[in-house]
């Protein structure tokens, strides 16, 4: 079952779920913007994008971001996807981060970009 994310319920009234292209998305969604030591069960998930929150944004933030991240998704799903692609570009107050990756289980390619505001 491929439980969607951010969780909710469907017209049923049961846990919606979604296909596993988005399933796959939300969980690299997940990774990025979860602080490590916020899940009780796995300490070390995340990437740590959202404790840079205050840091100034530069591009050489978004260098150390983008090796952190590529770390983040190797260790965390690399038995799901294989990454082509990571690219993290900061503009004004913003942050773009845009995966490219290939879905092991079926090989189709997918592009997923995720912005997060940066002061």
């Amino acid at each position: 079952m491929n439980i969607d994310f951010p969780f909710s319920f469907d017209r049923w009234e049961r846990t919606a779920t979604t296909s596993y292209e988005n399933h796959i998305r939300d969980l690299i969604e997940q990774l990025l913007f979860t602080t490590p030591g916020e899940r009780v069960n796995r300490p070390d998930f995340g990437s740590g994008v959202l404790s840079l929150i205050f840091s100034s944004n530069s591009p050489e933030l978004a260098t150390a971001l983008q090796a952190l991240i590529a770390a983040s998704i190797e260790r965390w799903l690399s038995d799901l996807i294989d990454l082509n692609t990571l690219d993290v570009k900061s503009e004004d107050s913003s942050l773009y981060i845009t995966v490219q990756y290939r879905l092991q289980s079926t090989g189709e390619q997918q592009t997923a970009t995720f912005r997060t505001m940066i002061p």
